[in-house]
């Protein structure tokens, strides 16, 4: 095939970042596109001169649409994954499956035997500086590793409407960070303690049962030891960090800035440009390596670099952080 047809499924936000992405990429064509809301569907048909379909089923069972990406709500990921799935298209799919593990170990059950690939939306492990991290890991630069320290900073809160019903800071916003520190450990953690809080605004915590502030300590079966740390507001922007540190070593992928231009007069020292301060910003190049990956991946018929059951298994790290939260304890984790 010249190109792979992807049709979307979503336009809101992050939708339409996708949509502009399939239209600019190499090897994607945007088929068409979808969203219950008419409105955001027609912004993007609109906007990048592709058609929008009012019933999803007529994208499932066009022979001419080769894969599907999904970025509608959460609640829906499932069902689309099934759907591709059962129209034999390969599928990417934004994090998290759902909110709910009960209904991701049915669908894993479901999708047993299935060979049609599931691609999970963790775009951090393709950003440049991260991956570069980890490269400096696996060719022993840093020697075995002993700690990774992932800091994963939002520049302010989103909207109350988006809190009451993101599922919770540790699987809305830390999923990431747990699929991230997979990565990096390259082992699974087997012990999880967690602290969480609502220091940016107290209404969070009681009024939503939920944090803005936390930090997550995770240890491997061979004492490799994780620390993670979110805030939902940092004022001086998009905060995303990873440490390796190791036996012979250290290395760090750092935040992202607009350049690397420092000025020196009499009134400062080393001033700097400010962080990018929006996630679609700082991971625009992540965001364009993950589809390449999928692409790839379609053409040499190869598995998903991350798939269904890394998406899983982050969940299983943020309910076990929830059941630490709950008892004070350090956890094992239940996979």
């Amino acid at each position: 095939m010249d190109k792979i047809n992807i049709a979307l499924l979503g336009c809101g936000r992050i939708g339409q970042m996708h949509a502009k992405n399939i239209a600019l990429h190499k090897m994607t064509n945007l088929a068409c596109v979808y969203d219950v809301n008419s409105e955001f569907a027609n912004k993007v048909s609109y906007d990048l001169k592709v058609p929008a379909i009012n019933n999803d089923q007529e994208i499932f069972s066009n022979p001419d649409i080769n894969a599907i990406l999904v970025s509608s709500p959460t609640n829906t990921h499932i069902e689309f994954i099934e759907k591709s799935v059962a129209a034999n298209k390969p599928v990417l799919c934004e994090k998290p499956i759902d909110l709910n593990i009960k209904l991701v170990n049915e669908c894993a059950n479901r999708l047993k035997g299935n060979t049609v690939p599931i691609q999970l939306g963790f775009n951090r492990r393709f950003d440049p500086g991260h991956q570069a991290a980890k490269q400096s890991l696996l060719d022993g630069e840093i020697g075995d590793l002993h700690q990774c320290i992932i800091t994963s900073r939002d520049p302010g809160l989103p909207s109350w409407e988006y809190l009451k019903d993101s599922g919770g800071q540790f699987r809305d916003m830390t999923i990431h960070d747990f699929d991230l520190a997979r990565f990096m450990l390259d082992e699974e953690p087997v012990r999880v303690f967690a602290i969480s809080n609502a220091l940016i605004n107290p209404k969070i915590k009681s009024e939503l049962n939920d944090s803005d502030t936390l930090m997550i300590i995770m240890e491997t079966q061979s004492g490799k030891q994780c620390h993670i740390n979110n805030s939902r507001s940092a004022s001086y922007g998009y905060d995303q960090r990873v440490e390796l540190f190791g036996s012979k070593g250290m290395t760090i992928s750092d935040n992202r800035k607009p350049h690397e231009v420092r000025k020196f007069n009499v009134d400062f020292v080393d001033k700097q440009e400010p962080l990018l301060n929006f996630f679609i910003e700082r991971y625009q190049e992540a965001y364009m390596h993950e589809l390449t990956s999928f692409a790839e991946m379609i053409i040499n018929k190869t598995k998903p670099t991350v798939d269904f059951e890394d998406g899983r298994k982050a969940l299983v790290l943020a309910e076990t952080a929830y059941k630490s939260i709950q008892s004070g304890k350090m956890e094992n984790i239940d996979n």
